[in-house]
């Protein structure tokens, strides 16, 4: 598969909410504060004739970027690892240090997904999604293999 990775742009902004609205709302939950994918930067990945088929989105704030949203429609083809690859592009330059994420405890490939590519584990924020749930009741209880979702993993790649 031939992927090229773009910037997201206003008009790809009612794809980015239609994509973050599959994951149950117009906004993602992390580390007890709401972010809306579809108004912050981002990048897309298309295939060789121009469908969709990944969405990373990030927040910069000060010296530190947060991944909010990394999604490979299709897994194994690289797709994750260009659009991150993307941000980390995106940074070099700029004033930030750090780049993390927030992953929750049942997401085992994203878990090895970060690992694999040089993140490390920052925190674990033990029982977080009771406090997630408050602010996106529609949360699961229960996740990727069956794993009740309590935890939040925060990772991190330190960019200088």
């Amino acid at each position: 598969m031939d992927i090229s990775v773009r910037p997201v742009v206003e008009s790809d902004k009612g794809w980015v909410l239609e994509m973050v609205r599959r994951w149950g709302g117009d906004y993602i939950v992390s580390r007890r504060r709401k972010i809306y994918p579809s108004e912050i930067e981002g990048f897309i990945a298309a295939d060789e004739t121009g469908e969709r088929v990944g969405l990373v989105t990030y927040e910069i704030t000060g010296d530190q970027c947060e991944i909010v949203t990394l999604h490979a429609f299709t897994k194994y083809f690289g797709i994750g690892t260009r659009l991150l690859q993307a941000v980390i592009d995106r940074l070099k330059g700029s004033e930030v240090r750090r780049l993390w994420l927030i992953t929750t405890n049942d997401n085992l490939d994203a878990i090895r997904f970060y690992q694999k590519r040089g993140f490390t584990i920052a925190a674990i924020h033990v029982n977080a999604l009771e406090k997630s749930r408050e602010l996106k009741p529609s949360i699961p209880f229960i996740g990727n293999y069956g794993i009740p979702i309590r935890d939040e993993i925060e990772f991190e790649m330190l960019l200088r």
